[in-house]
């Protein structure tokens, strides 16, 4: 389906060219695969058909892109469309054009529903889910073979004592656990609901230090990290380096989402996948992780900007990325078509979890400020000596300080 405005004046306003700023995330691991190409192919054909309007494209890496756009609005230059991490800030600062402002209603209507859901601030939908994924537990099955391990784990003991195996079988990475800036939000989430716990409660409210959340990290620093199972220091480790340590074939386990499928496979790497072993079991829940796309009103181009992000959204454009990096698509149409696609069938077990799949609480406008310090703060909790309920407490204080503070000036 062609999404083009219904009931937007969507036409190149004030009569001469315009040049549209967007910076975006890059996806890829080498300069190869970057999202440069993608996104410089997109602009390039919707310029073909809009000859009015062109599209500079900026692609940072994820260490950078955030701190990126934060620079550019504080110095007034916001770039007129963003796709990054965090939406809310900007938001609630009235920086944003709404959904409705940017997009048509059959647009609008195809995003997965708990996705757009996630966009929302005030019950208005601002941050349009660009790209998604879900996690599962990633093993290596050689090193499993040869370090004697007949079933992949299903509960923390069994990771325990897989760990434990395959460190005595020489493999030096038996667990990979990624709690250093890159992602360590992911990893942190995914391990706090694995043990009954969360970022936040049913209404809304922070748990970053609840009694469940203290037992999960306290768990991590003495069974896994103290018994060195995790090879590295987590609090430097980042996502991209175990990724990377697995397709090496040099790590046991890890929590992986789908575009480790990819990397693996290039590197001829056996390995398969299960759901998200818990406390005692199967993980009763799972993390679903959304990106962000997002139109500042600084630079006035609302109709530029919804003729391209209806364009940008088309089921086509959202297929190509999503096939190029192994990732699920937001909308309907696209996930629809990758279900109906037997190319597309490693990509069903994780996009089966995403209807009741749970978000970072990124419609929270302290979420941008709370997950930065966590990138910088959470490894510490399961170092050698580490105290959990100190650095969640820590996080919990400065999460509840700056959700007040916003509130308070509204």
């Amino acid at each position: 389906m062609s999404l083009t405005l219904v009931g937007c004046d969507a036409g190149a306003a004030g009569g001469g060219d315009v040049t549209l700023k967007l910076v975006a995330a890059d996806y890829g691991d080498k300069p190869e695969n970057s999202s440069k190409k993608y996104w410089d192919d997109v602009a390039k054909e919707f310029h073909s058909k809009n000859p009015g309007i062109k599209v500079d494209v900026e692609v940072y890496n994820w260490e950078q892109v955030d701190k990126k756009v934060a620079d550019m609005v504080a110095a007034g230059k916001a770039p007129d469309i963003a796709q990054i991490g965090a939406y809310a800030d900007y938001a609630a600062a009235g920086k944003l054009y709404s959904a409705d402002q940017v997009l048509s209603i059959p647009a609008q209507a195809d995003f997965i529903p708990n996705l757009a859901k996630a966009g929302e601030v005030g019950r208005v939908q601002y941050g349009l889910p660009f790209v998604s994924s879900s996690r599962m537990l990633f093993y290596n099955k050689t090193l499993f073979e040869k370090a004697g391990i007949k079933e992949p784990p299903q509960s923390w003991a069994d990771i325990a004592k897989d760990a434990e195996l395959l460190k005595k079988a020489g493999v030096a990475m038996p667990y990979g656990l990624p709690l250093g800036p890159e992602e360590a939000p992911a990893e942190t989430m995914l391990w706090a609901l694995s043990g009954g716990g969360g970022y936040t409660d049913n209404i809304g409210a922070y748990t970053l230090d609840s009694a469940e959340n203290v037992a999960t990290f306290t768990w991590l620093r003495d069974e896994l990290v103290g018994k060195g199972l995790t090879g590295s220091d987590p609090a430097k480790t980042n996502r991209q380096d175990v990724f990377d340590a697995f397709a090496r074939g040099e790590v046991g386990m890890l929590n992986g989402h789908p575009t480790l499928m990819q990397q693996a496979a290039a590197k001829n790497v056996k390995y398969d996948m299960v759901p998200l072993p818990g406390k005692d079991g199967k993980s009763k829940k799972t993390m679903g992780v959304a990106d962000w796309m997002m139109a500042f009103k600084q630079n006035g181009h609302k109709d530029q900007i919804a003729k391209f992000l209806n364009f940008a959204y088309n089921e086509k454009n959202v297929l190509t990325f999503a096939k190029q990096y192994d990732l699920l698509p937001v909308t309907l149409s696209a996930s629809e078509a990758m279900r109906a696609d037997a190319e597309h069938k490693h990509l069903w077990p994780f996009l089966d979890q995403m209807p009741n799949a749970e978000f970072y609480p990124a419609n929270k406008t302290s979420w941008a400020t709370v997950s930065a310090s966590l990138k910088q703060k959470i490894g510490g909790a399961v170092r050698k000596g580490g105290d959990p309920a100190s650095v969640l407490g820590e996080l919990q204080r400065e999460g509840d300080t700056t959700e007040n503070a916003r509130r308070s000036r509204k």
